[in-house]
């Protein structure tokens, strides 16, 4: 794709620079922010090479794809005087503008937004400020996660075709290359929820680094002349937690920590002159930091992460079986409807940190298929073209682990079929449940992928596990669905 002419055309078809008062993108899209959107050719930009699709409005919305919308936006920034700003709102691309590639995205845009605009104004508590806080936090590192992900799978894949290569110093590096997001987490995770909470970042990557040190389990980093590391006689001992270990209390205790690093730091700013701030600010924000960090945050964060998991792997999986599988992929959707499921996002990565993979993900991820399988029956049942395009644009999605705009567009509008995919998704969390206890734990080695493409992160050898699980949440979704999930009469429902 030529971005320059491309840019050079958008420009000239949407106006001009006169009529542009602003512009961004997101993972999809180049957005024009315009005053008079009837100066803008629609269908001339519809016409242009590697645009595939345009939501017209006050925001012009030239759908041209994942990479492409990046690029296109860095090229348009250098022939259009219109003030360039920057898009953080994570979620909105999934439900219409992803759609738009597939054809009958508009349709997906209205009902999808609609439905959302209704579920998310309902999350206004406090407790959905804190996971909206979490998943800004983990967002961005998910393409770490996948790039992670897919070199471990390949490493994984090639162990398997030649197990002689782990003697091969290039195998070892390559393969060493997936686990750096995971060695790094602690501080990847300080360094952004320091800036989530308009702390200084630099500041959340050393808070990540606190809970981490080796001093606190009796080891110094400093070498003797030998090289040999010199050792403390005694751990670090607390009277009523007892010894301390690096890493005590997770990923939860390091966003905690980061958190109170982001308090210090602002109520010092308060009393410390400007002049003397960047000699005592940083320094007494770390030490006082690092002393809430040993005493108070990594203990009461440690109990908190034992008791998660306890409740969600030792209970909900492992006793449970297949009833806690059916719960748990039976429930997601609902968690996922009420704005919670962010909450889950620091203890898959706590486990993939810990033992390289999350034994919930694949549980979850269930979800996906059920709805998969309610909207095949909605589109083999219904007679209305409106609800067939609809599913036509966000079945390949949801097939692929997009899907907000099965959701949003199709099951929550209805009611009853989002039901019937919930239900759906049960039974193949019970099967990847009932898998567990067979042949032992699996999960996926990676956030960020769900539906056919988490199989390549599944742990090596379980992949007919997901996949059987994956068939099965269809298979259901889609029979609950034909015989009692949905009639005609649903779809006055989409307006």
């Amino acid at each position: 794709m030529d971005y320059n002419a491309l840019s050079r055309d958008i420009l000239s078809a949407a106006g001009g620079n006169d009529n542009i008062a602003s512009f961004t993108h997101c993972m999809t899209r180049l957005r024009l922010n315009v005053a008079d959107p009837d100066a803008v050719d629609v269908d001339r930009i519809k016409q242009l090479d590697g645009v595939l699709g345009v939501v017209p409005g006050q925001q012009v919305q030239i759908v041209v794809g994942p990479g492409h919308a990046d690029r296109l936006d860095q090229a348009f920034a250098a022939v259009s005087s219109a003030s360039h700003v920057s898009f953080d709102d994570e979620d909105e691309d999934e439900e219409d503008a992803v759609a738009s590639l597939l054809g009958g995205g508009d349709r997906v845009r209205d009902v999808a937004s609609e439905t959302r605009a209704k579920v998310k104004a309902r999350q206004n508590t406090g407790v959905h400020a804190v996971f909206r806080h979490i998943g800004n936090i983990f967002i961005p590192v998910i393409p770490g996660f996948v790039a992670g992900g897919i070199i471990a799978s390949i490493a994984n894949f090639w162990k398997l075709a030649d197990p002689t290569i782990v003697k091969n110093p290039w195998f070892l590096a390559f393969a060493a290359l997936g686990a750096i997001v995971t060695g790094a987490l602690n501080f990847i995770v300080g360094h952004n929820t320091a800036k989530e909470f308009g702390g200084t970042p630099v500041l959340g990557f050393i808070a990540g680094g606190v809970p981490y040190m080796t001093a606190l389990a009796g080891i110094a980093a400093v070498k003797g002349a030998d090289g040999s590391i010199t050792t403390p006689a005694q751990p670090l001992v607390l009277p009523l937690f007892g010894q301390l270990s690096p890493g005590l209390g997770g990923v939860i205790g390091v966003m905690v920590t980061a958190w109170v690093f982001t308090l210090i730091e602002k109520q010092l700013r308060k009393v410390i002159p400007a002049s003397l701030e960047l000699f005592i600010i940083p320094a007494l924000t770390v030490m006082l930091g690092a002393v809430a960090a040993v005493i108070i945050i990594m203990p009461l964060s440690a109990l908190l992460m034992q008791g998660l998991t306890w409740l969600l792997v030792d209970f909900g999986l492992k006793q449970g079986g297949v009833i806690g599988g059916f719960l748990m992929s039976s429930l997601f959707l609902p968690m996922v409807m009420l704005g919670v499921h962010q909450g889950l996002t620091p203890l898959h990565a706590q486990l993939i940190a810990d033992h390289g993979f999350t034994e919930l993900l694949p549980i979850l991820a269930m979800a996906g298929g059920g709805q998969d399988g309610m909207a095949i029956a909605v589109w083999l049942k219904t007679k209305s073209k409106k609800l067939r395009t609809i599913i036509k644009s966000a079945l390949p999605l949801g097939l692929l682990g997009i899907g907000e705009p099965l959701i949003y567009g199709v099951s929550l509008p209805l009611i009853y079929p989002f039901i019937t995919a919930c239900l759906g998704a049960g039974f193949g969390g019970a099967f990847i449940a009932w898998g567990m206890q067979q042949g032992g734990s699996f999960g996926a080695q990676t956030l960020g992928l769900s539906g056919l493409f988490m199989t390549g992160v599944i742990t090596p050898g379980h992949w007919f596990w997901y996949l059987g699980g994956l068939g099965i949440a269809i298979l259901m979704g889609f029979v609950l669905t034909y015989f009692f999930g949905f009639k005609e009469k649903m779809v006055e429902r989409l307006g």
